[in-house]
């Protein structure tokens, strides 16, 4: 526990008070714009509150438990495993794809590309079947989960980003801080989680996955996830994974080439990231710091 100075500050400021920085150079202008006028309200808000401390939210480090080989061309937009076999879905028009994955390789074992019109995004196992999203399309799809055969279509309101679930429910993130819930019998939306971090809105949650009860969200632009309290919306830990892939060993230019990509192996209680376009895929412990 430590003071803290900064409730309800910004995305920008709130994540830079826990010494995480945006992923990129590319990302830096418009992280600064946005660091300038949450503390510019920040400060208002500090100067004008009572004294007084509150529990900090707990944030994580890493260690590296292994390292495999990653398709640098996957635009990786969801990563999830069933049965113990890796799956991912990737993005990009005339790119996008459902993929069965070996996870020491990288080989892709299986492959059903999206038609070019659409730019797919989150995926997740439900029941025999896989779910996955697009982007702006406003539909989703149901495939198969051995032959990859699409089944059925849903739509929704909105952008579709990430996917997660559990025995339950179904987790669709939309870029913003709300994480839908949706029926996994008909993938119709029955409420809304608004994810909130001392008080403050998250917005910009991507890729999701569900581990031992928490929903686990890339936040797109910065090397960090948001553990998520799925009940009451709260964040109750931070992940920062900045120094897992320094943007100089990804291979690329692009400013696309950014974390995304949670997959937990219940059955074997491991945790593996990624991100779009990285040639390598970790599989990580965590260890609380200390601040």
């Amino acid at each position: 526990m430590y003071p803290n100075p900064v409730n309800r500050l910004g995305i920008g400021a709130l994540l830079a008070y826990y010494d995480i920085a945006p992923a990129r150079p590319a990302f830096a202008f418009r992280s600064f714009m946005k660091k300038i006028a949450s503390l510019v309200l920040g400060l208002g808000l500090v100067l004008g509150a009572t004294t007084g401390t509150q529990a900090a939210i707990p944030v994580y480090g890493f260690m590296v438990k292994n390292t495999y080989p990653h398709d640098p061309g996957a635009f990786t937009q969801g990563l999830f495993f069933k049965d113990g076999q890796l799956y991912e879905s990737t993005g990009q028009k005339g790119q996008s794809s459902l993929r069965k994955v070996d996870l020491k390789t990288g080989k892709v074992l299986q492959k059903k590309a999206l038609a070019d019109e659409y730019f797919g995004e989150g995926s997740t196992a439900v029941g025999d079947n896989i779910v996955t999203l697009t982007w702006q399309s406003n539909v989703g799809f149901v495939y198969d989960a051995k032959t990859f055969t699409m089944k059925s279509r849903f739509n929704y309101k909105g952008e579709g980003w990430g996917l997660a679930s559990d025995a339950q429910h179904v987790y669709m993130s939309d870029g913003s801080n709300e994480i839908r819930v949706l029926d996994p019998r008909t993938l119709e939306e029955q409420r809304r989680i608004q994810v909130t971090a001392e008080g403050k809105p998250i917005p910009q949650l991507n890729e999701l996955e569900v581990v031992d009860g928490e929903i686990y969200a890339n936040v797109w632009g910065y090397d960090v996830i948001a553990r998520i309290d799925p009940a009451s919306g709260k964040v109750v830990g931070w992940i920062n994974l900045a120094g897992l892939l320094p943007p100089d060993k990804r291979g690329t230019t692009s400013v696309d080439a950014v974390l995304n990509g949670i997959a937990y192996d219940a059955k074997q209680k491991r945790l593996y990231v990624t991100g779009k376009l990285w040639p390598k895929l970790f599989e990580i412990e965590l260890v609380k710091m200390q601040k």
